[in-house]
């Protein structure tokens, strides 16, 4: 283990308890940022339209006709033109 780690360990070790979730989030941020963007974003709680429930009762539709497969993400992009 190189020190710089070991001396994070030992640092880690020493703080109380109510101070270690709060390094857990900072940790988490770090390592992950897309996931602690993710967890911390707020909920969207705007009404879904009717534009958007008819959407999405057609995207379902469409599933079920295809075997509940989407489209393979090489068959999108060819469509898409971006091979």
């Amino acid at each position: 283990m190189s020190d710089t780690r070991q001396h994070a360990h030992q640092l880690i070790d020493r703080l109380p308890e109510t101070q270690l979730s709060a390094l857990v989030g900072l940790l988490e941020t770090i390592v992950d940022p897309v996931a602690a963007a993710l967890r911390d974003a707020p909920v969207d709680d705007e009404p879904e339209t009717e534009e958007e429930k008819q959407a999405v009762a057609e995207a379902r539709d469409w599933l079920k006709r295809n075997g509940g497969e989407g489209i393979p993400h090489d068959e999108a992009m060819r469509r898409l033109g971006l091979e």
